[in-house]
């Protein structure tokens, strides 16, 4: 399917453009999905360049009533319950953050073109503060024992 293409209308599965010039990006992925990128295209994405990577269980586009169908599915089969669709890109925006990405990155990514947007999806999580502190701490230390040469031990 051709990257700078959207859902426009779920219901009936029909294709428009991104709602905003930020939303025409190609995104990388971890190395470490391809394999699994790979199987699924290959078992159940829809043939041929520009076929949908999600179709439904008897080759038909997604629709929002066939789509919910699919998603409890899958949910059910993974013992999973109370997420939603959406969560996954939560999910992938909180841990590209973790890894560092700053906030212009996260909107990239993301495809906003506001930081109020990227911020809605940027949450935290208690280890990273804890890894935060940890670091300031180090810097902290390091500056005082540049001020103090008795904290640094010579």
């Amino acid at each position: 399917m051709d990257p700078r293409r959207r859902i426009h209308d779920r219901a009936q599965g029909r294709l428009g453009p991104p709602k905003s010039e930020a939303g025409k990006r190609l995104v990388s992925i971890p190395a470490t999905l391809l394999p699994d990128l790979k199987a699924h295209v290959e078992t159940y994405a829809e043939n041929g360049e520009h076929g949908h990577v999600f179709i439904g269980p008897k080759g038909a586009k997604l629709r929002r009533a066939n789509f919910t169908r699919v998603w409890t599915a899958a949910l059910k089969k993974a013992k999973l319950s109370g997420f939603h669709f959406h969560d996954l890109r939560h999910t992938g925006n909180t841990l590209a953050a973790q890894s560092g990405a700053t906030l212009r990155n996260l909107m990239t990514r993301m495809g906003h073109s506001s930081t109020r947007a990227a911020l809605i999806y940027q949450h935290t999580a208690i280890e990273r503060d804890r890894a935060i502190a940890d670091d300031l701490g180090k810097l902290a230390e390091e500056a005082m024992k540049n001020q103090d040469p008795e904290r640094s031990g010579t």
